[in-house]
């Protein structure tokens, strides 16, 4: 698990300087740094004792109870695990700088378009886009949670439904929406925020 949380705390690392450079938010390296590393110690202990446990019970219970294979949807369940534990602070670069005058914030559907849809955000940045949002709201509040929760279950439904609806599909469709809950949990808990 050592090898695990230095190559993650790498990687992250790596991903916020990069973001850092191109949005010119002059976040210092020792709080970036020190940040990625709370995320990650929490994050890999409880991939250690809960997540991986889980994985393993939920693959032999549903090879031996169900007759399924579900190694395919266990590991994008993980995915979305690692992923929605950094997911909060992602739309904060398109955050409004304190002090800039505020005259008129985005919609609600605008400010979770950023958080809903932040990967493709991220992406049109890294591809030299610049979007003229700009947003009061940071994501680190239960209600961004119920919010990314709904949407991860209802693109788990549209990924995973066949009819008729067996065990083994609720279980797939499930599966992804409570692990990146549980992910969205932990940012929130290292932030001090439950």
């Amino acid at each position: 698990m050592r090898g695990l949380r230095e190559l993650l705390y790498s990687i992250v690392l790596h991903f916020f300087k990069n973001i850092n450079r191109k949005t010119k938010s002059r976040l210092s390296v020792w709080y970036m740094k020190e940040e990625t590393s709370e995320h990650v110690r929490l994050l890999v202990k409880v991939f250690k004792w809960v997540v991986l446990p889980a994985s393993l019970f939920y693959v032999c219970a549903g090879f031996c109870v169900l007759g399924e294979n579900a190694i395919e949807s266990i590991l994008g369940a993980t995915l979305v695990f690692f992923y929605s534990s950094f997911l909060p602070d992602l739309p904060s670069i398109y955050a409004r700088k304190r002090g800039k005058k505020v005259t008129e914030d985005l919609r609600w559907y605008t400010k979770y378009a950023l958080l809903l849809f932040a990967p493709i955000f991220i992406l049109a940045l890294s591809s030299g886009m610049q979007l003229r949002w700009k947003t009061t709201d940071n994501f680190h509040n239960l209600k961004s949670l119920m919010i990314y929760g709904a949407f991860l279950l209802l693109g788990s439904f549209f990924a995973f439904v066949d009819f008729p609806i067996s065990i083994g599909d609720i279980t797939e469709i499930l599966s992804p929406p409570l692990y990146g809950i549980l992910g969205y949990l932990i940012h929130l808990k290292v932030d001090k925020i439950w």
